[in-house]
């Protein structure tokens, strides 16, 4: 007999918690390069940092959950959602509230971080909340024009980033913009991985996305690219001294990337089951790299 979920456990699955360390890993990246600051750091600002990043992620992935039950997107017979829509284990309108009630909290914290470091947090948060709310709200929706895969590289890539370092150090130097390019490519493939495998789902409800813009084939590249520009932006950082030698830590990720590589390469456009958690594995690659990434870097700081 099949336990009836908790509403708290029902309410937890429609945030997809699983795609969270989307959002840890970006504060990670820009907490450890904080530690290279010469100069005082607000050390105490960063569990509010990451407290406000997951809560942004969850509101985001409320209201798509909101939109794509609306607009057709998720259906019965698809792979994207939580479920909890489509399998009326929560209604429509409390989804979307629930969802913005997450963005006031998220935005709440951001006027802590505004009063300790001015204007260009507002700036930096105001890019952040909105591209978190109108990735699926209308009447702009950018994610069903084909803009999602750039969109969420530079929101939970460079902007993240920046804005976690900026935070805690009330500063900004390039070479934090340039660590954050790694991240920025992986979150990019969680988000590409999940589009490939709903290519013909998108198609059938006139949703334009990178992945079915390109077809299967061509977007097989764009994943290799993505994954394998991660490694390649280590490497070139590491030859260029950005990075310490100790960035070749990420390199111990290589057989997740291999393992989803070689999924994709035996995947069938007609057959999308057989990609079906490719989204879930190359979030465990962002975690597992992104982590190890960041150790690097603080070993950097340390060590030298």
């Amino acid at each position: 007999m099949t336990q009836k979920k908790t509403r708290l456990a029902v309410w937890l699955q429609a945030t997809r918690p699983f795609s969270f360390p989307a959002s840890i890993v970006p504060v990670a990246v820009g907490a450890v390069l904080a530690a290279h600051f010469d100069g005082p750091v607000a050390w105490w600002l960063l569990p509010l940092i990451a407290v406000a990043s997951v809560a942004m992620h969850a509101a985001t992935n409320l209201v798509s959950e909101y939109f794509d039950y609306c607009k057709g997107v998720d259906q019965a017979d698809t792979y994207g959602s939580s479920r909890v829509l489509v399998e009326g284990l929560l209604s429509p309108p409390p989804v979307l509230i629930g969802g913005l009630v997450l963005f006031a909290v998220s935005c709440g914290m951001g006027l802590v971080f505004i009063a300790v470091r001015g204007v260009p947090i507002l700036i930096l948060g105001m890019f952040g909340a909105l591209g978190g709310f109108f990735y699926s709200a209308r009447p702009v929706g950018y994610k069903y024009f084909a803009l999602g895969d750039a969109l969420v590289f530079l929101l939970m890539g460079p902007l993240m980033v920046i804005g976690t370092y900026f935070v805690l150090t009330g500063s900004y130097v390039h070479d934090v913009l340039v660590a954050s390019l790694p991240v920025g490519c992986l979150v990019a493939a969680i988000l590409h991985a999940n589009n490939m495998r709903d290519i013909g789902f998108d198609r059938r409800v006139h949703v334009r996305t990178v992945a079915n813009l390109l077809g299967h084939n061509l977007s097989r590249v764009e994943y290799y690219a993505l994954i394998g520009g991660a490694y390649l932006a280590v490497v070139v950082m590491i030859l260029i001294r950005l990075v310490s030698p100790w960035g070749l830590l990420v390199f111990i990720t290589a057989p997740l990337a291999v393992r989803n590589f070689q999924c994709l390469r035996r995947s069938l456009p007609q057959q999308p089951e057989t990609i079906a958690t490719l989204d879930v594995r190359t979030a465990q690659l962002h975690l597992a790299f992104g982590l190890l990434f960041s150790v690097a870097i603080l070993l950097g700081a340390i060590f030298g």
